[in-house]
This record gives structure tokens, sequence and C-alpha cells, in this order.
């Protein structure tokens, strides 16, 4: 009988510790924003494009378009009319728009100090990003100044590309 109390006592330890790795293991997966993004248009809702973050071997975040959604008008071959320098009468499909982010030292699950640029407008403003809902939403912000001033725009992680 003790042989069998001490088995399921080990095999209880083991299980709580098999938990614990997997909700570590969840947990670090969530802090990082690399991976696949919708952004969701503000004003009406609707999807409006597919967005790869990834990090540099330094942490630092970078963004670029890999699909824009239809649009009246609008095809994926768009290009950004009102951008300037090397971005000037580009395709928006492959453009970086998110530059420099780098970890928050204060809050883990924030980027702070880069740039986003808005290809409908050629406009490039500061951004901040945070990772919300245990990393399946990030909410991205764009600002001039200060970002208590700014505009944020909550995007939702994409798991499966082909279904995006």
């Amino acid at each position: 009988m003790r042989k069998l109390n001490l088995f399921l006592v080990v095999i209880a330890v083991f299980f709580m510790q098999s938990t614990a790795f997997a909700a570590s293991d969840s947990q670090a997966a969530a802090l990082t924003p690399a991976g696949f993004w919708k952004t969701i248009d503000d004003v009406t809702g609707k999807p409006k494009a597919i967005v790869q973050l990834w990090e540099t071997p330094d942490k630092i975040v970078f963004g670029r378009v890999l699909k824009i959604f239809p649009r009246p008008g609008h095809d994926q071959n768009e290009v950004c009319v009102a951008c300037d320098g090397d971005k000037h009468n580009k395709r928006v499909v492959g453009m970086v728009i998110l530059e420099n982010l780098k970890q928050s030292t204060d809050d883990r699950a924030s980027w702070t100090g880069g740039k986003i640029l808005d290809p409908k407008n050629g406009k490039t403003y500061q951004s901040n990003i945070r990772l919300v809902d245990n990393g399946r939403k990030l909410d991205v912000k764009g600002y001039i100044g200060t970002p208590l001033f700014g505009r944020t725009q909550t995007w939702v992680r994409v798991a499966d590309l082909e279904k995006a």
C-alpha cells in the first residue's frame, strides 16, 4: 500500500511540474509580438491588412505589410504615393511600416520608442505597442509628441495565414 501511495505522489508531482512548465512556456511565447497580425480599421471595424512582426537578434521589433484586404478602388498593387524618400511610389505590400521598437524595462508586454508609417497618408508617427489579452491582441499606438494624444488600433494575432 505504501508503494502505491508513493507512486501516486510521484505521479502527482510530475503532473504539477509539467503544468507549471507548460504555463511558463505559453507565457514566454505570449511575451513576443513576433508573428502575424490582422490590422483592423478603427472606423469601419473591417480588416485592412496582415502585418508580419519580427524581432532582430538585438530584440528590436519591425513590421512589414504582407497582404492588403480588398477595398473599393484598391488592390494588392497599391503604392504609397504620399510617402517620402525611398518609400515614395513603392508597393505597400512588402513595405516595412513599423520600425525600431524596443522592449520596455518597466512593462515586459510593451515595446516603445519606434515609428509607424501610415501608407494611406504617408505620415510617420512615433509608436508604442503592447501585447494584451494573453498575447492574442496587440495595441498599436501612433502619436506625435506625447502618447497621451495619440491614436490606438488593436490588431489581432493570426494563427493561420491561410484562413486570414
